[in-house]
């Protein structure tokens, strides 16, 4: 397990009893690096969105933890925010949230001359995804040939 992923999953383990304590669910945790500034991202939602305050809330209970048990090596910057509407699905609750819902899919490789897939979710395991289009044909997709799978925007 890299360094990353063992900050990621040590928040995720301290921030879930908070989160769902307020009545959230805890989306996604990230530690990535931007423009030489580390940052450990905590996404929040709700049903019927999350506010600032939600955010500030999340974040005022969870410094004081960062702070006693300092696990992390590095200066970084706590944000805590919504995932917004165009999240990845990523987790197995994404998948199952998603199921019948349009979904957008990005390949790494084209497959047909074709890197961009719009559906809808029909079923998902550990190794595929499925979905079917408005003529009711399916197609199947290796996960590790998807790099972003999403819920598709309409607007």
């Amino acid at each position: 397990m890299s360094r990353r992923e063992e900050y990621e999953e040590k928040t995720e383990k301290l921030l879930e009893p908070i989160v769902s304590e307020l009545g959230f669910e805890l989306v996604d945790v990230e530690y990535v690096k931007e423009g030489g500034t580390w940052y450990l991202r905590a996404y929040i939602d709700k049903p019927g969105g999350i506010t600032v305050d939600d955010c500030e809330t999340v974040s005022r209970r969870f410094s004081d933890i960062l702070d006693e048990k300092d696990y992390i090596e590095d200066s970084y910057v706590f944000e805590v925010s919504s995932p917004g509407l165009g999240r990845p699905l990523k987790k197995e609750k994404d998948f199952a949230r998603s199921l019948g819902e349009e979904v957008e899919i990005r390949t790494y490789r084209p497959i047909d001359r074709q890197k961009e897939f719009i559906g809808i979710l029909k079923s998902y395991d550990e190794d595929t995804v499925t979905i079917t289009y408005e003529d009711e044909s399916e197609q199947i997709f290796d996960r590790s040939s998807i790099a972003l799978i999403r819920l598709a925007l309409d607007f």
